[in-house]
């Protein structure tokens, strides 16, 4: 996951998040998170680069609409992420 943008691994907590979304859906919670327009040309592309990494599967909800879905190994990197920030967030608590 160290070779993903924040905006990509935003999009990788999103797909993780949601129950089988679709763009439309995901550029909704990004633009909640973001307070500000999340543009197609920006989305998009990004989504296919995380699919393309293996991170993400995309198929077809219908002819128009394609949905997103959280691949194992996309499950396992946002686990190692969320390991590494603990060790982070533990010592602020601490």
């Amino acid at each position: 996951m160290y070779d993903l943008t924040a905006f990509q691994r935003d999009l990788l907590y999103v797909v993780a998040g949601l129950d089988e979304p679709h763009g439309l859906a995901i550029e909704e919670k990004l633009e909640e998170y973001y307070e500000k327009k999340v543009h197609h040309g920006r989305l998009y592309p990004n989504l296919d680069t995380i699919v393309e990494k293996g991170l993400i599967d995309k198929g077809q909800l219908d002819r128009r609409t394609n949905v997103y879905s959280l691949t194992q190994r996309g499950q396992r990197e946002l686990e190692a992420r969320s390991e590494w920030e603990d060790q982070y967030i533990a010592e602020l608590v601490d």
